[in-house]
């Protein structure tokens, strides 16, 4: 091939249209990609979390849905001073600067508190260690009760006045009362004296 025929095809249309459609082509697809970019994360968009804490689950979803974010319940509490299905905490809170389409996760109110299992704590520990423990586990507890006994040792916990067994499951705080040995063994022995004076009196 000869150098002028070179330039000629060099300088040809085609070869320059070609050229041009190309750089369009490119040009269209960077542009298209852009804007579907801003699209899809809504570049510049920003949406306020609405508050829901405190309104039932389905008005809670409809207003987070009303604001064009979306919904989902992903734990559950307890608050006694609150009826069940209403809307403990969210995440995220309310105010909060979001583009439309978040997910916004929310903790309900169970209609009943938790559980907890009763560790072993009747016959396996004094009362010092026993009120620890349970204070400990979010139980409250009222006034100890003495029985005839090893002074200061557990011998049953109770919950509404029934035997608490370990391995139960109880409501998590409920008031408890710890069953203790008063100590007073000689006492007991001048009553058992007496009752056993009155049968051979019999």
């Amino acid at each position: 091939m000869s150098i002028s025929d070179f330039r000629k095809k060099l300088t040809a249309p085609i070869l320059w249209g070609n050229i041009l459609a190309m750089v369009l082509i490119s040009v269209a697809i960077c542009f298209a990609a852009w804007q579907l970019m801003d699209d899809y994360t809504h570049h510049g968009e920003h949406i306020a979390v609405p508050d829901v804490t405190g309104k039932f689950e389905a008005s809670a979803v409809y207003e987070i849905e009303q604001h064009g974010l979306e919904a989902l319940v992903v734990d559950s509490g307890y608050n006694k001073n609150l009826p069940p299905g209403t809307i403990l905490e969210q995440n995220p809170s309310a105010g909060s600067e979001v583009k439309s389409g978040r997910m916004v996760f929310l903790t309900i109110n169970s209609s009943s508190a938790p559980t907890v299992i009763m560790p072993d704590i009747a016959d396996n520990c004094s009362l010092r260690e026993a009120q620890a423990r349970l204070e400990g586990m979010g139980f409250k507890l009222g006034e100890v009760e003495y029985i005839l006994g090893d002074k200061d040792w557990v011998l049953e916990v109770k919950c509404h006045g029934m035997p608490v067994m370990k391995g139960d499951r109880v409501a998590s705080g409920s008031t408890l009362t710890i069953v203790v040995g008063s100590g007073n063994e000689e006492d007991n022995a001048d009553s058992l004296d007496v009752e056993e004076e009155y049968i051979l009196t019999l």
